[in-house]
């Protein structure tokens, strides 16, 4: 066995000390990293690669050029061993738990039994019998498309433990196969009751008994559970994508879960639509467009040039597919009132919640009025629809279109002509979405109008543009409630607050996942985020430290409460 003397401890390097492993992220992912793949070649060309584990992390800087793995007893298989005394060459991936970021070295590696080198790796006194002393020639953490899409770290995607299969079955099938008096035993000893059990309660003490020679304690066979987290999402299937205007769709979605229910929330709610899109989670939020108590759930999706959620909606849902979806939200609803309802564009979408749902309850005599502007007759969404509810519902529904293509764009004048010719009264709310800079010309009208500003109610689309800062490290975040740890990870460059809390299980709030709702508003306690702008965070939530994991990314190792708000920020 080959003994490398230069092996021995080295001091931690200086901050100035050049090398690979003093690259962007690098030391940081190896500190964390508990696993790794490690690959070899052997003198045929062949090549071997086999995992590597340990705590509290697999691999050990020595310098910025040099890492140390220990190689410990519990690997009966000597196969990479045997390939570096052939062929020095070495290269792993390292990863850790929930990033999505891969670490990639490569370099050249010896085999050492220097005990001074080895005493330093010691596990409770135990010192691993030999270990591998890397000349690393590159490190770089890169991300991982792979990664992504098997979404690893996703609690919603592991295996039910009650649906694995049964170690002692798979030992005893692989017996069997051995020979025909392996066989027979097995199937005698699989009739006695109770005897499977004993059998698995055995090899877990076995199991705990090795890991324990080596060093390591506390050890539960089968891992431990996921961090508790993620919030509860809604598998459903697409029975229709019904087309409403050349750029506008509307899917059809029916609880796909093991008990259907109807979809109940409030007309002008909205959902958040999660769907896998590449291998990776994309999340969406949009309003409802049907009526609510339902067993179908209709939501309306305008294409954008450039979205990855709609342009997946308009060319590769089809029905049959499944996504998910997470909700009601939002505080844009309408009550018993009368409605005096303002929509530009897809902005008609929970407008149209709102008149299905008003119109469907015959015993409701509230009226609604809507102004409802579009740029040609062929982008009116619901068009045919509105005009039949408008022809059967006299005296209950009005529907005034502005097509900016033959009126001209609505501007102050337009909205008080028409609001001239209405007959509100002191029961009358007023419901605003659209285009931001439309709507807070008709919410200045209205203030004219003398409306009270609790009678104007304004769903706000905000698609937050690039804020200019990025993190271009990883950076480490940590998540407390009220003051209690509940998790850390590590927020890759490009990553948001959001989707690595969520990455990793942890219980971060959200909704629309755009910067518009303020469901996921968290207290910065200690660190720096750049947030995209605009965003629906007020100057008196920013005053009280307040981000929005969205659309937040951290420019240095930051700490979250994500405690629900006080009162201070209402």
């Amino acid at each position: 066995m080959a003994t490398v003397a230069s092996a021995r401890p080295r001091p931690a390097a200086l901050a100035g000390d050049d090398g690979p492993l003093h690259g962007p992220g690098v030391g940081e992912f190896l500190a964390a990293a508990p696993f790794l793949a490690l690959s070899t070649w052997d003198s045929a060309g062949g090549s071997d690669t086999s995992p590597r584990g340990d705590q509290p992390a697999v691999a050990r800087i020595l310098d910025g050029r040099t890492l140390v793995i220990a190689d410990r007893k519990g690997n009966k298989r000597a196969d990479t061993l045997h390939n570096l005394m052939h062929d020095d060459r070495l290269s792993f991936a390292a990863l850790v738990p929930g990033r999505s970021g891969v670490l990639h070295v490569r370099g050249r590696a010896a085999i050492t039994d220097d005990a001074a080198l080895l005493a330093t790796m010691a596990l409770r006194g135990m010192p691993p019998h030999l270990a591998l002393v890397i000349d690393v020639e590159h490190a770089e953490v890169s991300g991982s498309d792979a990664v992504a899409r098997a979404r690893l770290w996703s609690p919603g995607t592991h295996l039910d433990r009650d649906t694995a299969p049964d170690v002692v079955a798979i030992a005893g099938a692989h017996l069997a196969g051995e020979s025909a008096a392996a066989g027979r035993l097995v199937k005698a000893i699989k009739v006695i009751p109770g005897m499977s059990r004993l059998l698995r309660r055995a090899m877990n003490r076995a199991y705990r008994s090795w890991l324990g020679k080596e060093g390591y304690e506390d050890i539960e066979p089968g891992g431990h559970e996921p961090a508790a987290g993620g919030l509860p999402e809604r598998p459903v299937r697409v029975v229709e994508v019904r087309r409403e205007t050349p750029s506008t769709v509307t899917l059809v979605l029916a609880d796909a879960g093991p008990t259907p229910g109807s979809f109940d929330f409030q007309p002008g709610q909205f959902f958040t639509l999660i769907a896998d899109i590449d291998g990776r989670p994309v999340r969406r939020a949009y309003s409802a467009s049907s009526a609510p108590g339902s067993p179908c759930l209709e939501v309306t999706v305008k294409h954008i040039d450039g979205g990855q959620f709609s342009g997946h909606v308009h060319h590769d849902l089809r029905a049959g597919d499944r996504i998910a979806v997470r909700g009601p939200s939002g505080s844009f609803h309408a009550g018993p009132h009368p409605l005096v309802l303002v929509a530009a564009g897809s902005g008609v979408t929970p407008m149209m919640s709102m008149v299905r749902t008003r119109l469907a309850d015959r015993a409701e005599g509230g009226r609604i009025d809507l102004l409802y502007s579009s740029r040609r007759a062929e982008d009116i969404i619901f068009a045919s629809e509105l005009s039949r509810l408008e022809r059967e519902n006299p005296g209950r529904l009005s529907v005034t279109h502005v097509l900016a293509e033959r009126d001209g764009r609505l501007g102050a004048e337009g909205v008080r002509r028409w609001l001239d010719h209405l007959v509100p009264d002191d029961r009358t709310n007023y419901y605003l979405c659209g285009p931001e800079p439309l709507m807070e010309v008709v919410h200045a009208v209205l203030t004219e109008f003398g409306v009270p500003g609790d009678r104007v109610h304004r769903e706000r689309y905000i698609s937050a543009a690039n804020g200019g800062r990025a993190a271009t490290v990883p950076q480490r975040m940590t998540v407390e409630r009220d003051g209690r740890p509940l998790g850390t990870v590590v927020v890759d460059p490009g990553q948001t607050l959001l989707d690595a809390g969520l990455a990793a299980g942890l219980p971060m709030p959200y909704s629309c996942t755009v910067g518009s709702c303020g469901d996921c508003m968290v207290r910065l306690r200690d660190g720096d985020v750049a947030q995209n702008e605009p965003n629906c965070l007020t100057p008196l939530r920013r005053a009280a430290g307040y981000v929005l994991a969205c659309v937040g990314s951290p420019l240095s190792k930051v700490t979250l409460d994500i405690t629900e708000p006080g009162p201070e920020c209402l």
